[in-house]
């Protein structure tokens, strides 16, 4: 029997907060177990040939979206296997009641085994949850789901505050299922998160969805009356970068009042990254941006004639994508994520206001910030290991097991070709989506092999063996 269950021969190991080591990786039980500059090929059941490779630990998507448009258990097996193509071997999923998802209300307790059994032995990733808190029961949920389920993370959106947004009614409660989703809330939220906070070792935190819904109803009015122009820019004219930067400030002042941990999710905006960086100097926030806030932008989309970018928050402008690049770069953003939301291009159509918000790009999670951040703009290999992998496990409870190479840790991999380039197309992602607003973009730098646990899961463009994600209670 041979020592070792999975030997990596030849590559450069990428570790978060150390640099690149050139070094062979062996595992054992399904977790790191050797790192030496030689590991015999023969001392592995397997051999992966990592020559001239990054030898990456597997990408966090820490924002998710499993089963918002379509069955859980579909959108389990269909866009985690998508994810190993990015690189990723863990997807933390946002899930609430309410419309969408199952459609329907209720304490957790009974819910989230709902959830978990549906997903149970569909899932190509390990996976976890981040719950939203709907209504005043669900908030007193909060210490048990900590204790008892390994649910650490939670989430408020702000813009549900008030009225649907996501329809032409002004009817929030048919859309959230719950009382009172307004300040008053957020505030009690924030409070039983931060009493978890404090009552445990580990991180518990609110992340929070900052546009404000009040004034985006004043923007959304003027820009239909102006002549409804069928457009990514008039949806960005919509929902602009200002209603971003007020929601941020609302958040964050209940947050310094309640000592609550926030996440700031999906900045789109140059604004919202500045009022972001501004308020987390008194307060524990972090900071995370997505693939498609840093490279798409609405003149480009727009001139396709596709409604298939249509998210929220908007795709803003090539201005917007310089100065998100420009926080990554000095580190002002702690990570990147996809925010993937797999929607069927039916689901889009050819007018801008019933076509539903969110498209995936879990497959693009390493490519992206290899081809645009390391090749283009100089980041280094160690630095888009931590945004895409070390800093998402350190927020959401993970570090230690996920998020690094480690010995100890688990084996969880992807091995780079850090020169192949391959023009994205939607059958390349191995997603149900039939679409992608990526398409014909060139990304240089690609996963060719995607290791979860000790065990290759992804290798030359398929995904082999057999479905094998497990839940993390984290």
């Amino acid at each position: 029997m041979s020592r070792y269950e999975l030997v990596v021969r030849g590559g450069t190991l990428v570790l978060p907060y150390l640099g690149e080591i050139r070094a062979d990786l062996a595992t054992k039980d399904g977790r790191v177990a050797a790192i030496a500059d030689d590991i015999a090929a023969a001392e592995g059941d397997e051999v992966l040939d990592a020559e001239g490779k990054l030898v990456f630990p597997g990408a966090v998507d820490a924002h998710f979206h499993l089963g918002i448009y379509r069955p859980l258990e579909v959108d389990a097996a269909e866009e985690t296997r998508s994810s190993l193509v990015g690189g990723a071997t863990t997807v933390l999923s946002y899930f609430r009641t309410g419309q969408h998802y199952l459609n329907k209300t209720g304490p957790y307790g009974e819910i989230l085994p709902e959830v978990l059994a549906a997903v149970g032995g569909k899932a190509w990733t390990d996976y976890g949850f981040h719950l939203a808190p709907m209504d005043t029961g669900q908030v007193r949920e909060i210490p048990e789901l900590v204790d008892g389920h390994g649910v650490s993370s939670f989430k408020y959106y702000m813009f549900y505050k008030g009225f649907n947004l996501a329809a032409d009614s002004r009817d929030a409660k048919a859309f959230t299922m719950s009382d009172e989703y307004d300040l008053g809330h957020l505030y009690q939220l924030m409070e039983a998160v931060a009493a978890a906070d404090a009552a445990t070792a580990r991180r518990v935190s609110l992340s929070l969805h900052c546009e404000q819904a009040e004034l985006m109803r004043l923007f959304i009015d003027r820009v239909r009356a102006g002549g409804d122009p069928q457009t990514l820019r008039a949806y960005s004219d919509a929902r602009p970068p200002l209603t971003e930067r007020v929601a941020i400030g609302e958040a964050t002042t209940l947050a310094r009042a309640t000592g609550c941990p926030v996440n700031l999710l999906h900045l789109s905006s140059g604004e919202a990254l500045a009022a972001a960086r501004e308020a987390r100097t008194a307060l524990d926030a972090r900071l995370e941006v997505t693939l498609h806030h840093l490279c798409l932008n609405h003149d480009e989309l727009d001139a396709r004639h596709s409604l298939g970018g249509k998210v929220n928050p908007p795709i803003r402008s090539a201005a917007d994508n310089a100065a998100l690049w420009d926080g990554v770069l000095d580190g002002t953003v702690d990570w990147v994520a996809s925010d993937h939301a797999c929607c069927l291009e039916e689901s889009k159509g050819d007018a801008l206001w019933p076509a539903l918000p969110g498209f995936g790009g879990t497959a693009l999670l390493y490519p992206i910030l290899l081809s645009e951040g390391m090749h283009k703009r100089g980041l280094t290999a160690r630095r888009v290991a931590e945004l895409v992998s070390g800093n998402p496990a350190r927020a959401y409870g993970l570090d230690g097991r996920k998020g690094n190479l480690l010995v100890g840790y688990d084996a969880d991999l992807t091995v780079v070709d850090p020169e192949l380039e391959q023009e994205v197309t939607a059958e390349l992602l191995l997603s149900g989506q039939d679409h992608c607003p990526f398409e014909g973009r060139k990304v240089w730098g690609w996963p060719v092999a995607t290791v979860l646990r000790g065990q290759v899961a992804y290798t030359q463009g398929n995904v082999i063996g057999e479905a094998r994600g497990s839940y993390l209670a984290r």
